[in-house]
């Protein structure tokens, strides 16, 4: 029977096909959650925020610091009730049954907790024995883990002599142990170099691909270049729940690079451009200077800035982030720069060597830390120290400020013989370290106070720099405050203000902006140039390869020794050519720490 002779007069019942609703891999639906400092100060630290995760996903939320990341992250685990409003998880109400939550999800925090005193396998045991993993379950899960974070060779090893990137993978194996429905990951790229970064990314990637949903949250936004969908949140806030190229098509004709003239340091560029109205955001990139033209300056063809013509480029993650925040903030142009530090220039010329280093070495028994590194600093320099974790940088550091005693080799600083008189060569430097490292219990007044008491400072000179911190780094509001509860920006700058009171002619910045946010290491690197130009001279250690190209010259060390040395210009010529685009210096740094790893290396005296 033919369909038209079959359809003729007859009518038919639509019947609705239904498939069965998925369950949310986590749910937030109008979440509000506050807290009150120990001041009484009232702060909101998520406000009706709603986002969701199918199972499965690989999802993100990315934000600077004080978004209210690590608040949603503790929510999801049940560590903390909202004030108001839903959360789910596994189709569990987190504020009815958090324990139920509990036992099926993994959550790697920040600061994971390792013991250092334990070797990798008694670490995966301890941890195996908290969850009630079995014996025939560790041993598949063990070989799986192993193999996936390539820890195997290390599994006698102690935590503590592990390298960041290998702890970050051994915390990440202890947060799997048990085979997890949902992992949530805080941060857990913070400190860690790029090699590192990669082969973290690679097993996030194999956990996608074996269907584990995994959200994880960072300040850093490319990360989320990785992810399905991101949430991105400012001082509370949502301003955004997309896929990342969503977020890019905000910055969509908005993204010129503008290359300086031969007189003139991208660096140098870079703030005349964040000077100008229309430039929402600027940063060197490969020798050049990438600007967010505000939407009035935009355009597929070159324009003018600051007199130079600078041409389109595509848009990214990072310069749709960067829109979202400026237009989170009210558009509001003065916030793109720090104050210019007021500071009277460092006397001698700016052609003196303020730091040289001759075949320095470290040695801890038979392990060799730092093996017959050179290296000279000129006046006013800024200066970068490269490499993997665990490449030598920080004993580096730790020798040049005379807090470790060199093995053998020549060091001197401003001219002191360290070897000689470490405690003289202290005098003429300034030091802030990886982590915050002045007292939490104490004010911000009083940390300026003792600092300045330590570096022999009296009477009306103390007051007066202790009143110029205040100032140049804005932390006058915060004065009564305990440094502990600053957030993480301000306490960079409380530790940069310290490191300066005495007025040192070389600073040493140990990764200071490691889990900083954009806006925040924009603003640091403002100082830091501001200091340069007025004759301290900079050594600074840094994971950001992006951070590099702020650098006049940069060293790049693993297994304690010197790979290469030069300018980001030369350092990047060391990279492969990659077709289509010009080589980074991430691309570099890659490029020369494993063309160096194909070389059997010995690390015995």
């Amino acid at each position: 029977m033919g369909g038209a002779a079959a359809g003729a007069g007859v009518r038919y019942r639509r019947i609705a096909v239904t498939t069965p609703a998925v369950t949310a891999a986590l749910r937030l639906d109008r979440v509000r959650k506050s807290f009150r400092r120990e001041t009484g100060e009232s702060v909101l630290a998520l406000d009706d925020i709603s986002f969701s995760v199918n199972p499965g996903g690989l999802a993100a939320v990315i934000g600077p610091d004080g978004a209210g990341k690590t608040t949603l992250m503790r929510l999801l685990t049940g560590l903390m009730k909202a004030d108001r409003g839903t959360v789910s998880v596994l189709g569990i109400d987190a504020a009815k049954d958090p324990h139920a939550i509990q036992s099926r999800i993994s959550y790697m925090p920040q600061q994971f907790g390792l013991y250092e005193d334990l070797t990798v396998r008694e670490n995966l045991d301890l941890y195996a024995d908290m969850h009630g993993v079995s014996a025939d379950s560790r041993r598949t899960q063990y070989l799986r883990l192993m193999s996936m974070t390539g820890l195997d060779p290390f599994q006698t090893r102690l935590a503590g002599q592990l390298s960041g990137g290998m702890k970050q993978k051994l915390g990440l194996a202890c947060a799997l142990v048990r085979s997890p429905d949902l992992l949530l990951l805080d941060e857990p790229t913070v400190g860690v170099d790029p090699l590192s970064r990669r082969e973290l990314w690679e097993i996030i990637r194999q956990l996608i691909k074996d269907r584990l949903t995994v959200l994880l949250s960072s300040s850093d936004p490319d990360e989320a270049e990785n992810c399905d969908t991101v949430l991105v949140l400012s001082e509370g806030k949502k301003l955004i729940d997309a896929p990342p190229a969503e977020v890019c098509r905000l910055a969509l004709n908005r993204i010129f690079l503008a290359q300086p003239p031969d007189a003139l340091k991208a660096r140098d560029l870079q703030a005349q451009l964040l000077a100008l109205p229309n430039v929402i955001d600027a940063v060197p990139e490969c020798g050049q200077v990438r600007l967010i033209a505000d939407a009035s300056s935009g355009g597929s063809e070159s324009r003018p800035f600051a007199g130079i013509s600078a041409l389109p480029t595509p848009a990214r993650f990072e310069d749709g982030f960067m829109v979202l925040l400026y237009q989170a903030a009210g558009g509001k142009a003065a916030d793109k720069q720090a104050p210019a530090l007021q500071e009277p220039a460092i006397g001698g010329a700016p052609g003196d060597t303020v730091v040289e280093v001759h075949d320095l070495v470290r040695r801890f028994g038979k392990f060799v830390a730092v093996d017959r590194v050179s290296f000279a600093v000129q006046r006013g320099e800024i200066f970068g120290l490269l490499g993997p974790n665990g490449a030598g940088k920080t004993t580096t550091f730790r020798m040049l400020c005379g807090l470790l005693p060199i093995s053998a080799g020549s060091l001197k600083v401003a001219g002191v013989n360290v070897l000689q008189n470490r405690a003289s060569a202290r005098q003429h430097l300034g030091y802030v370290a990886q982590k915050f490292s002045l007292y939490g219990q104490l004010t911000v007044e009083e940390n300026l106070d003792f600092f300045a008491r330590a570096y022999g400072l009296a009477g009306d000179k103390r007051r007066e720099r202790i009143g110029w911190a205040l100032s140049q780094f804005e932390l006058a509001p915060f004065v009564r405050l305990p440094s502990a509860q600053l957030p993480g920006g301000f306490k960079q700058r409380l530790a940069m203000a310290a490191a300066l009171l005495h007025r040192p002619q070389i600073l040493f910045l140990d990764e200071p902006t490691s889990g900083a946010d954009p806006f925040a290491r924009r603003e640091f690197w403002q100082r830091i140039i501001a200091l340069a130009r007025n004759g301290v001279t900079v050594i600074v250690t840094t994971h950001f390869m992006a951070e590099a190209e702020y650098c006049d010259r940069a060293l790049v060390l693993d297994d304690g020794k010197v790979l290469a040395q030069g300018t980001p210009a030369e350092l990047r010529a060391l990279a492969p050519v990659v077709a289509g685009r010009v080589a980074t210096m991430e691309d570099a740094f890659i490029a020369i720490v494993e063309k160096s790893r194909a070389i059997p290396a010995r690390k015995s005296a």
